[in-house]
């Protein structure tokens, strides 16, 4: 357990990925519109900002089809995420930088024994590369990712699966009152809080007045270090 500097007590914390440990939402940009653009598809930044962010890969691929009133089967889809993984492989060969204050936090957090966990709609294999380029692999026993769930962020069910395995894993020793969601996005934001937890949002996609329904934010996780 650890009290935070606005004096939240914290007996567990659940990372998003994207957006909140990393800036990878370029990155996922760029490997969405190469995937796309030899379909004739294509969105801008903007349109990514204001509707895809929150996606996993699936509900991504099903929206752009659907805005272009094409139909998209199950075998194309599958045919689609593969393609975009590869894409995203290449594009975080060059490296990643993490958010300020997320490393040092991450640190603090399993010095004080507190249990965590990472909770996204990326694929495990988009993750997998970046934790080991950031050196924090080790911190994260438990990770939910788009592999493990039917439905996207707003869907509480990746959040109620991590906090699940989490209280598992720790012998049931602390409860959803206590576990804080680190979130991004407001489909993040309203995942975590239907599935009964506590949300810290940050302001590293979306500004504070996106991010209300949280039950507290910060503009860096600096601010907890």
């Amino acid at each position: 357990m650890i009290s935070l500097p606005n004096g939240i007590t914290a007996e567990a914390v659940i990372f998003d990925f994207d957006g909140v440990i990393v800036d990878t939402e370029p990155l996922h940009y760029a490997s969405f519109q190469r995937t796309l653009e030899p379909l004739g598809l294509h969105f801008t930044w903007q349109e990514y900002v204001e509707t895809y962010i929150g996606f996993d890969d699936r509900d991504a691929f099903r929206y752009a089809f659907s805005a272009n009133d094409m139909a998209l089967n199950r075998d194309t889809l599958r045919q689609l995420i593969d393609r975009k993984a590869s894409v995203f492989k290449e594009v975080i060969s060059s490296g990643v930088t993490a958010y300020p204050g997320v490393v040092a936090l991450i640190q603090l957090l399993h010095t004080n024994k507190v249990p965590l966990a990472i909770c996204s709609g990326a694929l495990l294999s988009d993750i997998d590369p970046i934790l080991d380029m950031l050196n924090i692999s080790e911190y994260f026993n438990i990770i939910v990712t788009a592999d493990d769930v039917a439905a996207s962020k707003p869907d509480p069910e990746c959040y109620e699966l991590a906090f699940q395995k989490l209280l598992s894993a720790h012998n049931n020793s602390f409860s959803k009152g206590t576990t804080i969601a680190i979130e991004d996005t407001p489909a993040g934001i309203s995942s975590a809080k239907a599935a009964g937890l506590k949300v810290c949002a940050v302001t590293n996609s979306y500004p504070a007045a996106n991010l209300e329904q949280a039950t507290f934010i910060v503009e860096s996780l600096t601010s907890f270090i």
